[in-house]
């Protein structure tokens, strides 16, 4: 199992968990329009390899974790409608169905902070910190920003982070709600592998499940979002993975998924 490689975009397969890495730590990881496709082509990859369980993203070195677009490469845009129609890479990893957790290293700014908040989980790093800046140059975020700023922080500190562009740094950003946990920056990447492995310890189907049903959640109504989820604990029910689970508990063995 290969992983497709960029200078800039590195892959690395560890059991079940592939780790994601943006790598271009001389320009705080900001992303060009090649690596934009790079990370798309990696992250479909990813989500298409049947060995693969889960998928870690993270960026190179202790200062960023994504520093968002390259903003000298967005004039090679011959348009705005052609800036609008562009490769985006957040909305591969929202499309991907595999979990994602995001580990953030540094500065999640602009792109960076719509790609970690496009990943289901995010743990930072003690010394990350967090910004929509795009205000500042005169314009807003294009890859999810403001809804699942919303969704994550509740719309005032959202409206505070979108109409300052000001950072917030990693303590304010667990006690809002935007990471799960802070971590040491040396200990960040082995304990989202950590929590990437226990994931991929859990039924394929049922993980991928859960992440879609938690999507829906966001898109529903209530009362639709109840039947969702009943409609897919049923799918998931007539799985073999959740008969092998039954047998297990039944027999108190390990139990072996197979996606199926």
């Amino acid at each position: 199992m290969t992983a497709p490689q960029h200078e800039h975009v590195r892959a690395v397969v560890d059991g079940a968990v592939v780790t994601i890495t943006i790598a271009r730590p001389e320009k705080l990881n900001s992303v060009t329009q090649e690596m934009s496709k790079a990370l798309v082509a990696v992250i479909e990859w990813a989500d298409a390899a049947d060995e693969v369980r889960a998928i870690v993203l993270t960026g190179d070195g202790d200062r960023a974790f994504c520093a968002g677009s390259d903003i000298r490469t967005l004039d090679a845009y011959a348009t705005p409608w052609e800036f609008r129609n562009r490769t985006d890479y957040c909305d591969a990893i929202r499309a991907a169905r595999k979990p994602v957790i995001a580990a953030v290293n540094g500065y999640a700014f602009g792109g960076g902070l719509e790609t970690a908040l496009s990943c289901d989980i995010r743990i930072a790093s003690t010394t990350a910190s967090f910004a929509a800046p795009e205000i500042k140059l005169g314009w807003i975020g294009g890859g999810g920003m403001s809804t699942f700023l919303a969704h994550s922080v509740g719309p005032s500190n959202a409206a505070v982070m979108l109409m300052t562009g000001d950072p917030i740094d990693a303590e304010t950003a667990v006690r809002w709600g935007l990471v799960t946990e802070l971590v040491e920056p040396d200990r960040l990447v082995t304990r989202a592998r950590e929590l990437a492995a226990v994931i991929a310890t859990r039924p394929p189907i049922a993980a991928e499940t859960a992440k879609a049903n938690l999507r829906a959640a966001f898109n529903m109504t209530q009362d639709e979002s109840i039947r969702y989820e009943r409609d897919l604990q049923t799918v998931t029910f007539a799985t073999a993975d959740a008969d092998e689970g039954r047998a297990a508990f039944a027999e108190k063995r390990p139990a072996t998924f197979h996606r199926r």
